[in-house]
């Protein structure tokens, strides 16, 4: 039975859990201004020929997100989440005017760095509040739900940005994208969106004592570190790559959204998916199909199959993240929930540092292709490891 007025599930919360769909949509279109546009203007603006120095703002943007997951789960534990989810906008409001407007890579940066900061409290905090609104019977699908809805708004934002790129420059009008989504985000945010951290509570109280499954967390959390090390890769190296093999900048967007557009509707279906058959299988095979869509772009020479690899891409992708997810949420107790998620989302988004610096000096050194092939071995070896390590969260299964 409820307590007072705090219920659990989407039907019960479908108003505030909408809310945050859209929310989080918000954040990914942060992230998505950037996808097709940021590469090219490190090379092309800024005469960046260092695939490794190009790469750089993935540096930044990998290790500041990497370590406000961490902050933004125990914050939320103890000031409540709302108020991180706050806080973070107000980190996302400067980004894009300072790369509208930088006159130095560094500024560029700089910016990355506050927007890790804006993606990890935002999309932490609306992860954490999704899985205290939905209560254990949904959670596959809510966090399907978060997750379709951000990288959906990524892909949007980037094919946006793409062809603002290709019809006027690539500043500043790409970026006023950014500043829109931001005002929306934390407008939303400060007056609409309600503290969930009594749902925590609630769900605790009818649980029986569970303590964190630290096999469960080591499995997802490697398996996450390696997804964004070969998104992080993507991000970076894929339009340098079709760039180079002679692509129009219009085509670099149609890629650079495809990918995140497949991953985004994707994770609807799989989220439910996962809530009926567990959330092994998808985790170790969406590993394995993300690893054979690289190895596909990096062989193929033509639009169609970097188009066919990108799809697989996406549906790999979306068959580990949201499960991921949801079975990081179970593995703790309801009211130790926010800081699980923080640590995993930490080793998670620690990845897109290390896939930068990996990919960005495997390219230096022996080329593209070499560094796209090496980030896909790496993949397929997260999976064989989540297979032997990784136990199955889902009660019943």
């Amino acid at each position: 039975m409820p307590r007072g007025d705090i219920r659990l599930g989407l039907r019960e919360n479908w108003k505030q859990f909408t809310l945050l769909v859209v929310v989080n949509a918000f954040v990914g279109a942060m992230v998505g201004m950037e996808r097709a546009v940021l590469p090219l203007l490190a090379e092309k603006e800024f005469g960046l020929a260092s695939r490794a120095a190009a790469l750089s703002f993935l540096v930044s943007f990998g290790i500041a997100k990497a370590i406000s997951n961490l902050f933004a789960g125990r914050m939320s534990d103890r000031f409540g989440r709302r108020r991180v989810l706050v806080a973070g906008w107000l980190f996302g409001v400067p980004v894009p005017i300072l790369i509208a407007v930088a006159p130095s890579w560094d500024w560029v940066v700089f910016a990355n760095v506050l927007l890790a900061v804006n993606q990890g409290l935002c999309w932490s905090t609306t992860v954490i509040m999704k899985i205290d609104l939905a209560g254990p019977a949904r959670r596959g699908l809510a966090m399907g739900l978060n997750e379709a809805a951000g990288y959906l708004a990524v892909s949007v934002a980037a094919l946006a940005s793409g062809y603002l790129a290709a019809a006027y420059a690539l500043r500043p009008h790409p970026f006023y994208i950014g500043m829109v989504v931001a005002a929306a985000g934390l407008v939303s945010s400060a007056f609409l969106v309600r503290e969930t951290q009594g749902h925590a509570r609630y769900e605790a109280s009818l649980n029986e004592e569970r303590g964190r499954d630290r096999r469960a967390l080591f499995a997802a959390s490697q398996a996450g570190l390696v997804n964004n090390l070969n998104d992080g890769a993507a991000w970076g190296l894929f339009p340098l790559y079709f760039s180079a093999a002679g692509l129009q900048v219009q085509q670099v967007g149609w890629l650079a959204a495809m990918y995140p557009a497949v991953w985004g509707l994707g994770q609807i279906g799989t989220g439910i998916l996962s809530d009926r058959v567990g959330r092994k299988r998808l985790i170790v095979g969406g590993m394995w199909v993300q690893g054979a869509a690289i190895f596909l772009i990096m062989a193929a020479a033509r639009f169609r199959w970097w188009a066919l690899g990108s799809v697989l891409l996406g549906v790999g992708t979306a068959m580990v993240y949201p499960t991921l997810l949801a079975s990081v949420g179970e593995s703790a107790q309801p009211e130790q929930r926010a800081s699980a998620v923080g640590i995993y989302r930490l080793w998670r988004d620690a990845g897109y540092a290390v896939g930068a610096l990996l990919a960005g000096a495997l390219a230096d050194w022996f080329g593209m292709r070499a560094a796209l092939g090496a980030v896909a071995a790496l993949t397929l070896l997260s999976g064989v490891v989540a297979a032997a390590t990784l136990p199955e969260t889902l009660r019943g299964r």
